[in-house]
């Protein structure tokens, strides 16, 4: 059984909605009251993060926005520009924490403590620019590890895989001109499903021209479709670019459950993706990978999919 960290703080509970909202504190208490009854906690190195200090979230973010965010949340401001994305008066430093987890995570496994890394954090990141937070998401959880990881031990390559169901419009951009991030995302795309970017031509820009690979999926799309998009686009990426790490924006939000969204993936399809991620980083990366947790609105799919994912890290 291979070593792997569970991270998470018992603040992350407090970031909560003023209103009904499907990213809620029940989420992050599902998965802990499931990991611990099926044993899976047992069987992972628990690590409880401090909090961040923000030069290492300004690698990512904006001084501008960050003042905008804590402001925000002190006024006592219910929602930012983008009025899907609710604040509280413990977002701010909640977002901090989570941030924290994600190097806590990155730096656990980069730094031999653990091989992998489960990291259940919220809020969500993905979706967060340098200077917007959007769509559930304050802070680019994924995005400050990979930074972390180059600044902190000179990582030169890293691998993001996103299968949460919507586009990772935040992490694409940053990394949009980087050619040492190398982002694959596979996501439901029709024309009106959030947040509408992602196409196939979207493939980075200038140094970084080549290092962006999209795949949207079609509304009914399952098992099959996603498998042949991981063998068929991502296995040959990957080979070329020969990771030293991997980090997966693992949203469970694309399983045929979730009520956000159209497409039919399978706990076994969950299976076959970290089984692949997996796969990928024992050629290239020393089995390094740091899992962070994105979307997922059905509780049971939401639990029962983690715990798959949990088992296919730990190689059980």
């Amino acid at each position: 059984m291979n070593r792997v960290a569970f991270v998470c703080h018992p603040d992350y509970l407090l970031h909560a909605p003023p209103f009904e909202h499907p990213e809620s504190p029940v989420r992050l208490a599902a998965i802990l009251d499931h990991l611990r009854a099926t044993g899976m906690m047992d069987k992972m190195v628990p690590i409880t993060p401090a909090y961040a200090e923000n030069g290492d979230i300004l690698r990512v973010h904006t001084p501008e926005y960050l003042h905008q965010l804590e402001s925000a949340c002190r006024r006592g401001d219910l929602t930012l520009d983008a009025e899907d994305t609710y604040l509280c008066g413990n977002s701010y430093s909640v977002a901090l924490l989570s941030a924290a987890g994600a190097m806590a995570g990155a730096e656990a496994v980069i730094a031999g403590k653990a091989r992998r890394a489960f990291c259940a954090l919220r809020p969500p990141g993905h979706h967060a620019d340098r200077n917007t937070g959007m769509g559930f998401c304050l802070l680019n959880n994924t995005a400050i590890a990979a930074r972390y990881l180059q600044a902190r031990h000179g990582v030169s390559r890293i691998l993001i895989v996103d299968w949460d169901v919507h586009h990772g419009n935040g992490t694409q951009s940053i990394f949009l001109e980087d050619p040492s991030v190398f982002f694959f995302s596979i996501h439901e795309h029709p024309s009106f499903l959030y947040p509408g970017t992602g196409r196939r031509w979207e493939t980075g820009k200038g140094a970084g021209e080549g290092t962006t690979l999209n795949s949207p999926m079609s509304p009914g799309a399952g098992d099959d479709e996603y498998r042949n998009a991981f063998e068929q686009l991502l296995r040959p990426a990957v080979e070329r670019f020969r990771p030293e790490i991997i980090l997966v924006s693992a949203g469970f939000d694309c399983h045929k459950d979730d009520p956000l969204a159209d497409i039919q993936v399978s706990g076994e399809g969950f299976r076959y993706m970290t089984r692949f991620v997996v796969e990928m980083a024992e050629r290239h990366s020393g089995g390094r990978v740091v899992s962070l947790l994105e979307g997922g609105y059905e509780l049971k799919s939401l639990t029962s999919s983690v715990e798959i994912h949990v088992q296919e890290l730990l190689g059980t």
